[in-house]
Formats: structure tokens, C-alpha cells, sequence
């Protein structure tokens, strides 16, 4: 139900046999040429946590989404290679939280199963494209720390899911942390959350129209107008108020295809975004 062609031209790869770099490989590729975006909520485009669906918008339209598309593309473009992956429930627990939010389905994640090497003799590991921000490499599914480009992560035992785990932001991420169960899931387990981050008004994805790309040196992150980039160096934030730089920035930078967006449903989007970010500067920036 994949095209796997196709998938691997998006990301610039030949197929290879499962093996953890192999994996590795496919990891880092999805994460820098496919967004994590909410561009298809601010088109009032509808989709669903099917993978199948999820894959072929990658490949077809040059989109992704969010973690249950991104994960769910990449879930099914493994298993149509070979690999053997499992789905998980889990829960991102934001900068302004201040409990953990344990595994209620805000997020999907993935493990990857019977690929043994020295670093992970058990063979299983935690992969995961739809953080944003987050990982850049998938990692041993084992308690630790380890550090991707400027950000320092843990994974550890949850404190609030029984036999599951948690994996913990660096100071500077987007979020705090997230965790997730170690029991497998279905697409089903995600269907009533998905609805409500796509229409209720009180979520963030509803709010912000968000693009980020993570790469080996940092992230590039979009939330409406400001464009913030993290590297090793520090954290630089600018604002894009050209129309034409803004759409650049989404096709260019961010890899995301436009290609079915009609020029009215251009021009209504660049106006709802920049009237967004002017209420937002009047506020005071909060």
C-alpha cells in the first residue's frame, strides 16, 4: 500500500536491507526533508492517522503533519521494507506544564524491533520523526543520556505510565518531555485525540500554524512569522513579514509542497497568519 519508490526519492535514499544504520539512515532523512507542519489544519485540509494515507500525502503532495502522520508515514514505509515496528501510545508534556501528562495519546511513537549492535544488544529501538524538535537519530531503547546536535536528552522509566518510558527535553527544546507505554497500539487508540488537535479551537496546532525541520546541527523552527533557528551557538529568532519570503521559507527551507494550494487559498492563509502575529505582537508577545 506504499509506494516505496517513491518514498525513498522524497528522501533521497536507495533501498537497502533492515539493519540499524540502515534505519539510522532512513531516521535522519525523514527528519530533515519532511516538516513536522500544521500547514494542512490552516488549509482546512482534513486527514486521519491512517499511515497509508499519511505515506502517500509524502510522497504525493510533499506534506507530512504532525507526530501521528510522520511517524505513521515512516511506520509504514519500514514495514513495507521489512522492518519490524510497532506502534506505541504516548503524551508530550509541554514548556508550560507542570506535571507530566503520562501516555493519553497526543503522540505516536515508534520501536523498532530485532535489530541487535554493540551500542544495542537487545535490539530495540525508539524512533520517532514527529517531535519537532526532537530526535535527529533513533537510540537504544534503554535508560541513558545522549546528545543530538545542540540538544541533551534522557530516556528513562516513566514515572507515571507502569512499564513504560520517558523521554526527557533539553532546556532548550520545545517541550519538556514525553511519555509513552511500552504496549503496542492502533491507529484506532489515536482517532478521537487527532480530531480534537485538528478542531478545537483551544489547540495549539488550531492557534499556530507551526513548520520545523530538525538536521544534524539544530532545528529550524517557524510558529506563524518568527522563524527561530538552534544550533550549537545559540538560539536566533527573527520575524518574516514578506509574503513572498514567507512562502519561500515554507518550500524552500521546509521542503513542503504547495503544488494544490490555489492562489486565493495562498493570499487567505498569508492573512490569517499575519493577522495572528499582529494581535500577538499587541499583546506583548506572550
Amino acid at each position: 500500500m506504499v509506494d516505496v519508490s517513491a518514498y525513498l526519492h522524497r528522501l533521497g535514499l536507495r533501498p537497502e536491507p533492515p539493519s540499524a544504520e540502515a534505519l539510522a539512515a532512513l531516521h535522519r532523512a525523514h527528519a530533515e526533508r519532511i516538516a513536522y507542519t500544521t500547514f494542512d489544519i490552516h488549509l482546512g485540509r482534513t486527514t486521519t492517522v491512517d499511515p497509508a494515507e499519511s505515506a502517500d500525502r509524502i510522497t504525493g503532495l510533499g506534506r507530512g503533519g504532525y507526530c501521528y502522520h510522520l511517524n505513521g508515514g515512516l511506520s509504514a514505509l519500514l514495514t513495507s521494507l521489512g522492518y519490524d515496528v510497532r506502534w506505541h501510545v504516548g503524551g508530550v508534556q509541554g514548556r508550560a506544564t507542570t506535571e507530566p501528562v503520562g501516555a493519553n495519546g497526543n503522540h505516536l511513537v515508534l520501536t523498532v524491533h530485532g535489530l541487535p549492535t554493540p551500542s544495542c544488544p537487545a535490539g530495540v529501538w525508539f524512533a520517532d520523526v514527529g517531535l519537532g524538535d526532537g530526535l535527529h537519530d533513533p537510540v537504544p531503547l534503554a535508560p541513558g543520556a545522549f546528545r543530538q546536535g545542540p540538544y541533551r536528552f534522557r530516556l528513562d522509566p516513566s514515572s507515571v505510565v507502569p512499564d513504560g518510558w520517558r523521554l526527557t527535553h533539553d532546556p532548550t527544546g520545545g517541550f519538556q518531555g514525553m511519555d509513552f507505554a511500552s504496549g503496542p497500539a492502533t491507529p484506532t487508540d489515536f482517532t478521537a485525540m487527532h480530531k480534537e488537535l485538528t478542531t478545537s479551537e483551544a489547540s495549539p496546532f488550531v492557534r499556530t500554524l507551526t513548520a520545523q525541520r530538525r538536521h544534524a546541527a539544530g532545528a529550524d523552527i517557524l510558529r506563524g512569522l518568527r522563524l527561530t533557528t538552534v544550533t550549537s551557538t545559540g538560539v536566533a529568532s527573527r520575524e518574516v513579514t514578506n509574503e513572498e519570503e514567507w512562502w519561500g521559507m515554507l518550500t524552500g527551507l521546509f521542503n513542503i509542497g504547495v503544488d494544490d494550494v490555489t492562489p486565493p487559498e495562498r493570499a487567505e492563509l498569508w492573512d490569517r497568519v499575519r493577522a495572528s502575529h499582529e494581535s500577538w505582537v499587541a499583546a506583548g508577545r506572550p
